[in-house]
């Protein structure tokens, strides 16, 4: 009896694990941000996201389909900077500040980093995204 109650045990053990969570209410197109009316929180494998605080607000990075699990990844902060937009440069090393134009790339939210034109130089050069659209390219120190 005890080898039947352990075997039990084991194939108790080794069944998936069962957590809530989030899923899209609607089909949500790329570019759209999420509000709590776009969730449905569902109990199933643990496969995506199953705190809403962390979801809503954020914009979507591709399309989601509805009743499907909102991952990391298919989601970011709201973007600020769009394709081609003109945006601020700054450059900033512990002895030295240039401010410029540059042409952004990329579409990108606070905290992001982007790729954008300098307008000056012609040069690409990369930075993150400042919470005011300004993008930063820090220095060797």
């Amino acid at each position: 009896m005890r080898v039947l109650a352990f075997c039990g045990l084991l194939t108790v053990g080794a069944m998936p694990a069962h957590a809530d969570t989030l899923v899209a209410a609607r089909t949500l197109r790329a570019q759209t941000i999420v509000t709590a009316a776009d969730l449905i929180l569902r109990k199933g494998t643990d496969e995506g996201l199953a705190d809403p605080s962390l979801v809503i607000g954020q914009e979507t990075r591709v399309t989601i389909y509805a009743g499907r699990p909102l991952r990391v990844g298919d989601l970011g902060p709201p973007a600020i900077v769009e394709r081609n937009q003109i945006v601020p440069l700054v450059f900033e090393s512990s002895i030295l500040r240039i401010e410029t134009e540059a042409r952004a790339l990329d579409r990108a939210g606070a905290g992001e980093v982007i790729r954008v034109l300098n307008l000056s130089s012609r040069n690409p050069v990369t930075g993150q995204v400042q919470p005011d659209g300004t993008v930063l390219v820090k220095g060797m120190n």
